[in-house]
């Protein structure tokens, strides 16, 4: 009995040898036959599945977006790190480097199994979602229209002009430049007479308002003279590049100029920035925030923070943060799946080759757990694109077809106002697609409640509802659940073709297919094409 307890042990010790990979400076594992792979990062999604020659390194480094230390098969493995990885992808293996331990586990044959089995044990769903109003109605960013030039008068402008062009109230972000400086949590007087007032006032229009924040001060403020003597912001190494000897705050490099990092391994330099955010929702009656920033970037290898943290792990807790306030956007995170955090994906240029990044960008952001994820802005969130719209340059054929294929999103999200940028035909083309998602939304509101539940994507990859049948490098089209396919237009032309699976689908004209099949549909410019399935 023994002997066999002896070999038993054995046995299991070998299998679990077999499960996670060898801790060492330079690790691989064989590709399956046919086996492709998904993940890591969502603004990297438009190459998956993973070619040969692809290469990704995740440290310090989440591509401005979503990311995961997760690996994806469409044969039921997966590979999870605690840590941010680099890897490569040859003709027969990945390899894997700049890591401590990481692991493959089998879950099956699918890529479905394979994320099933990795939320289960690494980011399990909380069963909370972000605020209901997010999906349940369009949201509104005063980004393009009002860019740095965040005011009173021209964003209540704004709230009136929503509504007068028969679009309904919801979610409304005050972005960026609205406070004096950074660090400086109160709406700038030169701007906002009264901001209490003009909150007021768009809650009886309808609106939940969120404010821009990030976590960034200005070097030169009272704010900061208090943060640096109290040590609650990331610190320059020195000597030794102990935090305690460290004396000098670093000074950080961003989009806007040079500022100091809040340091989120304190606990007092989270409770006083959450002082500040809730001094907002207090005094001026905010419903919530847009955390911008937190990019590992902005904890570069000479900074220190009272806790040791790698630049990754300070992005996590930047979303950590987002937590304690239901009503929530960011841009950039990593390693926080299954919770009940609203993400956004990165700003878009407005021209047709970042509209086709948005499919594989949200399918990609559901494997990675971020089920409620917002495809960007409608008609591209980079507002250098809008420079020259009275010169002609934008393509409202384009504004039209970013819309619709926000429409059977989790969000639909507007910026520039579509009713200033185009002729009458094509802002009833956008309201067509408000209205169709309107007629969606008791679905999507079901699938966003049963996601924070059992943590499965909103937006989901073919290959993930339909295995093994053709899909895996099918980035142009998705569906909403297991039963609505959508194929929106991603080319300036009125045709699409269709890769429809197995089972009998109804299109929007009532006409029924049979799958599996290749087809052409017409898609006038009001039209997204979208498949019901009617049978399997």
């Amino acid at each position: 009995m023994e002997k066999r307890t002896s070999c038993l042990r054995s046995l299991l010790g070998l299998l679990f040898l077999l499960n996670v990979l060898m801790t060492s400076a330079q690790q691989s594992i064989t590709l399956l036959p046919d086996e492709k792979w998904y993940g890591a990062a969502v603004n990297e999604s438009q190459h998956t599945p993973f070619p040969k020659g692809y290469t990704l390194n995740l440290n310090g480094d989440v591509r401005g977006n979503q990311a995961a230390p997760l690996l994806l098969s469409n044969k039921g493995r997966y590979i999870w790190s605690d840590e941010a990885f680099a890897f490569t992808v040859t003709d027969k293996e990945i390899q894997f480097s700049q890591q401590k331990n990481v692991t493959i586990e089998k879950a099956g044959s699918t890529l479905a199994e394979a994320y099933k089995a990795a939320a289960r044990k690494y980011f399990p769903p909380s069963g909370k979602m972000p605020d209901e109003l997010l999906f349940s109605k369009p949201q509104y960013n005063t980004w393009i229209e009002l860019i740095y030039d965040q005011n009173q008068n021209d964003i209540l402008k704004y709230a009136r002009a929503i509504i007068d062009n028969g679009f309904e109230p919801g979610v409304l972000m005050i972005d960026d430049n609205w406070a004096p400086y950074y660090g400086r949590f109160e709406f700038r007087k030169d701007r906002f007479a009264d901001a209490r007032a003009m909150i007021d006032t768009l809650h009886r229009m309808g609106f939940k308002v969120m404010v821009w924040v990030c976590p960034f001060i200005r070097p030169d403020s009272e704010e900061a003279r208090f943060l640096m003597k109290k040590k609650w912001v990331m610190m320059e190494k020195e000597n030794n590049g102990n935090w305690e000897n460290a004396t000098r705050p670093a000074i950080v490099q961003w989009w806007n100029g040079f500022s100091m990092v809040m340091d989120f391994t304190n606990l007092e330099a989270i409770n006083w920035y959450q002082q500040q955010l809730d001094k907002l929702i207090k005094e001026y009656g905010v419903d919530g925030f847009k955390f911008d920033a937190g990019d590992p970037e902005y904890y570069p290898a000479n900074t220190i923070s009272f806790q040791p943290a790698a630049a990754n792990q300070h992005t996590e807790l930047w979303g950590a943060f987002g937590l304690k306030y239901p009503l929530n956007e960011y841009r950039a995170m990593w390693k926080r799946g299954g919770e009940p955090l609203a993400e956004r994906l990165r700003d878009k240029l407005h021209n047709w080759e970042d509209l086709q990044k948005l499919v594989p960008g949200m399918t990609a952001a559901g494997l990675l757990g971020y089920p409620f994820t917002c495809p960007d802005m409608i008609g591209g969130g980079d507002y250098s694109s809008f420079d020259n719209v009275d010169a002609g340059k934008l393509d409202q054929d384009l504004v039209v077809r970013s819309a619709q294929c926000h429409a059977l999103m989790p969000m639909m999200q507007f910026s520039v106002a579509p009713w200033r940028i185009l002729d009458s035909q094509h802002l009833s083309a956008i309201k067509e697609a408000v209205a169709l998602r309107k007629k969606f939304t008791p679905l999507i509101m079901e699938l966003v409640r049963e996601s924070a539940i059992t943590g499965e994507p909103v937006v989901r990859h073919m290959e993930y509802v339909f295995p093994n049948a053709g899909f895996a490098g099918c980035n142009d089209q998705l569906m909403i659940g297991d039963s609505i396919l959508v194929a929106p237009v991603l080319a300036k032309d009125n045709k699409r073709n269709v890769m429809l699976p197995k089972g009998t689908w109804k299109y929007i004209d009532g006409r029924k297919f049979k799958g599996p099949a290749r087809i052409t549909v017409e898609a006038a410019l009001n039209q997204l094409p979208f498949f019901e399935l009617v049978t399997r």
